[in-house]
């Protein structure tokens, strides 16, 4: 099965460029997006109805234009979940759980911490409620996949600039130490598992052109 996490910034501004070709060319059996930026009675037609595929959405009720996940899938899910049962996180339209026969597919756009102390606090409780929720599904026997946009570098190799970056949400030790426990738990990052050494990175800041220097 073919499972893909992205990013889109913004679900209307990439289908105005070339998503849906971007979208059969990499032929997924799930497709996740984060960071869609809609509320339910703004999802387009071409995005909620492509055929061949179910979709299933979450989208912030507390502020417009913001957050929100979805994501697209061949096999229709035997069960949907839109949350973790705790309102502060669940209405902001972070978490789809998408139940399969043989696993678990959570799809997640993790809080931001950089505008505020209680920003940061807000994304270590949700590492720390998320993955208690998590456990509980993994020691009933669950098989579980985690995709979405973590907002955390784990380590300096998943960075272009470290050291630059420790004082700043994202990099900062705390955020880091999450990841740390996370795979010390069991959970395996599937990128550094097939490419342990690579200095690959799945975001670029637009600014300064970061991505073409």
């Amino acid at each position: 099965m073919k499972l893909i996490s992205w990013n889109v910034n913004g679900l209307r501004a990439v289908l105005k460029k070339d998503f849906l070709k971007s979208f059969s060319h990499l032929d997924a059996d799930v497709l996740c997006v984060q960071e869609t930026k809609l509320q339910e009675h703004q999802l387009p037609d071409e995005a909620e109805n492509i055929e061949g595929y179910t979709s299933h959405w979450a989208h912030s009720v507390i502020k417009k234009g913001y957050s929100g996940v979805g994501a697209w899938a061949r096999v229709e899910p035997e069960s949907v979940g839109y949350g973790i049962g705790i309102e502060e996180y669940d209405q902001e339209g972070r978490i789809l759980q998408l139940d399969f026969e043989k696993f678990t597919l959570f799809n997640i756009y993790f809080p931001n911490g950089q505008m505020s102390e209680e920003r940061l606090a807000y994304k270590l409780n949700f590492y720390r409620d998320f993955f208690a929720y998590a456990d509980r599904l993994k020691r009933a026997g669950r098989s579980l996949v985690i995709c979405g946009d973590y907002n955390t570098a784990h380590n300096e190799i998943d960075l272009k600039n470290p050291k630059a970056n420790e004082k700043r949400s994202g990099f900062l030790r705390i955020e880091r130490d999450w990841l740390d426990k996370i795979t010390a738990d069991g959970y395996v990052d599937t990128f550094r598992y097939f490419y342990p050494e690579s200095a690959k990175y799945s975001w670029w800041t637009y600014r300064f052109k970061a991505r073409a220097r």
